[in-house]
């Protein structure tokens, strides 16, 4: 699986929270606010499609509590990154993950020194 980028800013948001709390509520209002203190701004509606979006991958789980809706992560992120990392494996590499890492090494040489 691969993530948007939209994506990718939900899910630090709220890994972010769940570490300073593993049992928060956290909502749509949530994120935005978080975002938007990260000088990312973005329309309510649109966080919340993507967060929908992201229940029907199955990354994150809706709950309902009195008449608001709650989501939490189902994967943390180092099984997330494992995840990511699997799917470009296969879409790149034919699954094999010796290549994957011959790449990396050759093409992130700048990175290593």
């Amino acid at each position: 699986m691969v993530y948007g980028i939209l994506e990718i800013e939900i899910m630090n948001v709220i890994w972010k929270l769940q570490k300073l709390d593993e049992d928060a509520n956290i909502s749509v209002s949530d994120i935005v606010n978080e975002l938007n203190d990260n000088q990312i701004t973005r329309a309510y509606t649109t966080i919340k499609t993507v967060m929908d979006r992201l229940v029907t991958k199955g990354i994150l789980a809706r709950y309902r509590n009195n008449k608001k809706f709650f989501y939490r992560s189902t994967l943390d992120k180092t099984e997330a990154a494992k995840k990511v990392l699997e799917a470009v494996g296969e879409q790149f590499f034919d699954g094999d993950p010796i290549n994957m890492l011959r790449f990396i090494e050759k093409e992130c040489e700048y990175l290593l020194v």
